[in-house]
């Protein structure tokens, strides 16, 4: 007796799922286990601008720090060193005008924390335009 064989054949399929599965896992384990740092053995050498400044018709509010980390606002002195010193100079001289571009010019050998204090007492006053002065490059 000769039995008839079927010649249907079942169609090979791939699950996907599993595979799907283990690349996400993958994923997750790389950005959990991935670290952002910074180099921080680098130097630096900050940039030189070629912009021209652009100015309103108002005069713009300056800040200048020296190298001592010594402040001055619009070319006055002030007496301590200090933000909240900083921050009444500012007062004093922007009235409630906030809309003023203050301008930071810092020597180049001036304390970085110096500076970050005077950038920190520009945006607790509300100041929103603010920019530094940079040198034109030597030719």
């Amino acid at each position: 007796m000769r039995f008839r064989r079927s010649t249907r054949q079942e169609e090979v399929q791939v699950n996907l799922t599993p595979l799907i599965d283990v690349v996400f896992l993958l994923l997750i384990f790389f950005m959990v286990s991935t670290t952002f740092t910074r180099e921080t053995k680098l130097e630096i050498d900050l940039p030189e601008s070629s912009s021209e400044a652009v100015l309103g018709d108002e005069r713009p509010l300056e800040i200048l720090v020296d190298a001592n980390g010594n402040y001055a606002v619009n070319n006055t002195p002030l007496l301590r060193n200090d933000s909240d010193s900083l921050k009444q100079a500012l007062a004093e001289v922007a009235g409630q005008n906030r809309d003023q571009t203050v301008i930071i010019t810092g020597d180049a050998q001036a304390p970085h924390q110096a500076m970050i204090f005077a950038l920190d007492a520009v945006g607790q006053m509300g100041f929103t335009k603010v920019s530094y002065a940079t040198r034109m490059p030597e030719e």
